[in-house]
């Protein structure tokens, strides 16, 4: 089994990759997408411009890309834009993610047993609090239960994900405009695109701990952001699973304005996000 067929894309702000691969415990070939937005790190690692190097790390082959752009959509994006032709599957990671020892051979394994996947979600251990899911079985994913799912879950069969030409938007996520929901609307578009979504109770690593890039609390704008994902998420049923989403979570979520409120500003980032739909990202 060759584990050159498993390339990890990795998404990474202001890190040395040479950490990183030590850090996260690759044991595949990556690319590595650094998006330098501090002068600290640049001056550190020594880029002055943009640019893209190619690593050797052992017997490990490592793409590194620095950018000075900004965006999670971007930054998976290019990743996957530069991943190998011959890297038959393909996973998403974040820096804060340390894998497995021999979890490649894991993920390849569960791909041979199930030629009907195009896309499998594995269990990555998420840091106490910030939990939003954990398979228990292997089953196929649909339209009902795709929403909760991080990018680091993520494998799937590069060539089906490519010519199915779904990519990360650039609207939402760490650096966007708007906060987090990048990762369910890349799974929404998938799905949209025919491809074949499974979830899987296989464990392939855990995420270390740290603060969140995006969430601060339940603010107007977290209101407002989730409005205007449930208008790309849902279309003309946003407000019932608007309306059912804070709903079900209204004592934890609504405790500073009040459930009405909330739900006032979520339906007027709904309402904004049909303003954008034809819009570029």
């Amino acid at each position: 089994m060759k584990t050159k067929w498993l390339q990890i894309l990795v998404s990474a702000v202001d890190k040395d990759p040479a950490v990183l691969v030590e850090k996260m415990n690759l044991q595949t070939d990556a690319v590595i997408v650094d998006q330098l937005l501090s002068a600290e790190a640049k001056e550190k690692l020594g880029i002055e411009e943009p640019c893209i190097e190619d690593k050797k790390y052992g017997d490990l082959n490592i793409k590194e890309i620095y950018s000075f752009d900004k965006g999670v959509g971007l930054s998976r994006n290019t990743a996957l834009e530069n991943s190998i032709e011959d890297a038959e599957f393909i996973q998403f990671g974040d820096d804060d993610i340390v894998y497995d020892t021999g979890y490649p051979e894991l993920v390849i394994k569960e791909f041979d047993a199930h030629p009907e996947a195009d896309i499998l979600l594995f269990n990555v251990k998420a840091q106490e609090g910030r939990e939003t899911y954990w398979n228990t079985d292997f089953a196929k994913v649909s339209w009902y239960n795709y929403g909760r799912y991080p990018a680091y879950a993520i494998c799937a069969r590069r060539k089906k994900l490519l010519e199915s030409g779904v990519k990360y938007s650039l609207l939402f996520g760490g650096g966007a405009t708007y906060m987090n929901g990048e990762d369910s609307l890349f799974l929404h578009d998938c799905l949209g695109k025919g491809l074949a979504i499974y979830r899987t109770n296989v464990v392939i690593g855990h995420e270390t701990k740290g603060e969140s890039t995006w969430f601060k609390g339940y603010t107007e704008k977290f209101y407002f952001d989730r409005g205007v994902l449930y208008h790309f998420l849902y279309g003309k049923m946003a407000k019932i699973w608007g309306f059912r989403f804070l709903f079900k979570n209204r004592k934890e979520m609504c405790r500073e304005y009040g459930f009405l409120k909330s739900l006032g500003i979520l339906f007027k980032g709904i309402r904004h996000g049909k303003s954008i739909d034809t819009k570029g990202q």
